[in-house]
């Protein structure tokens, strides 16, 4: 299968969101690969986690890696206390 191919299937995979970029968004992302916090792919999560005034909340990336996203992230540990089912 090409990549175009996995492309499509994966975007047709239930629970799948694509966030639309608009034009300082595209920027702010083009500054996060430049500066070397990921691909564009990683970015665009980054960017999507982060607080924005129009959403008026801030998403949490949970992670066994905290300290490899840039401040501003809101991340939480992936084996603290109450994630995954664990206490």
């Amino acid at each position: 299968m090409t990549s175009e191919g996995l492309a499509r299937e994966a975007l047709a995979l239930p629970g799948i969101l694509v966030d639309p970029l608009d034009r300082t968004a595209a920027a702010t992302i083009g500054g996060m690969v430049r500066d070397g916090w990921g691909g564009p792919d990683t970015c665009h999560a980054l960017y999507v986690a982060m607080p924005h005034l129009e959403s008026g909340g801030m998403s949490i990336i949970l992670t066994g890696r905290e300290d490899d996203y840039p401040p501003g992230i809101l991340t939480v540990d992936i084996d603290s206390p109450g994630m995954l089912g664990l206490h």
